[in-house]
């Protein structure tokens, strides 16, 4: 029996061998030496069993992204505006004309002679007056009796008839950081009194020549000026309205 062993495995051995260096390149190894046994031992040749196929990688497809409806896009705004996509009606209303006696800007100040446009004004705010005095203000001609307009609104802060203002109206705005001056009045609103609360637009006094005013030259006298923490209706640093009303510049 060992005899009958060994003379099998010499054989194994050999047909390997053989099979190794002279076997064509085309049959594999495993092959070989299952009909290399076979022949040996008298038996069919074992069938290898077939190779488990791989599966190929799987690549995530993704489905592609369903349409969407264009987008609409706002049309570009009007010659003249600066925001496109504001709605048309806004964009006509932002671009309409201010009412006469009305300035433009953030400030909103009215202008306060009624029926006044910004293009009737005239910067007469570093004239000389007399005594060396420089006007710090400036004067809106406009015919006698001509309603004079709160700018903004506010309180009655004084009512003073004074040598050179005549009959005059200090208005402080709402914050008391700003006086607003009124001067050369023909005479107040009827029932205008101090502490009265005023909205912008409110008819307050009429034009007049009182004061030190020319009777052939009717005009108000209209200054600007910003309060210190006392808020003292009498003194204030003079701002220039002219940029204010005309230009709509910021205070």
């Amino acid at each position: 029996m060992k005899s009958l062993v060994l003379v099998v495995c010499g054989l194994l051995v050999g047909a390997a061998g053989y099979w190794w260096l002279y076997g064509p390149d085309t049959v594999s190894t495993g092959t070989q030496i299952n009909q290399a046994v076979a022949q040996a031992t008298g038996g069919a040749p074992a069938t290898p069993a077939p190779a488990t196929p791989v599966a190929p990688e799987r690549v995530a497809l993704q489905s592609p992204p369903a349409a969407q409806p264009p987008t609409s896009v706002a049309p570009a705004a009007e010659a003249g505006h600066l925001d496109a996509g504001v709605p048309p009606a806004s964009l006509g209303a932002a671009n309409a004309p201010a009412p006469a006696g009305e300035a433009a800007g953030g400030n909103g100040l009215l202008l306060p002679v009624q029926g006044i446009a910004r293009a009737d004004l005239h910067d007469t705010f570093t004239d000389a007056r007399s005594e060396g005095r420089v006007h710090d203000a400036i004067d809106i001609m406009a015919a006698a009796g001509t309603p004079v307009l709160a700018v903004a609104d506010g309180t009655v802060e004084k009512l003073f008839d004074s040598q050179r203002g005549g009959l005059t109206i200090y208005q402080f705005e709402p914050s008391g950081r700003y006086a607003y001056y009124y001067a050369h009045l023909q005479r107040y609103a009827d029932g205008l009194a101090e502490k009265q609360t005023l909205r912008r637009g409110q008819v307050i006094g009429y034009v007049g020549s009182t004061g030190n005013a020319s009777p052939d030259a009717p005009h108000l006298h209209f200054a600007i000026f910003k309060l210190g923490p006392e808020r003292h209706w009498w003194e204030g640093e003079a701002l220039n309205p002219y940029p204010v009303l005309h230009d709509g510049q910021a205070l």
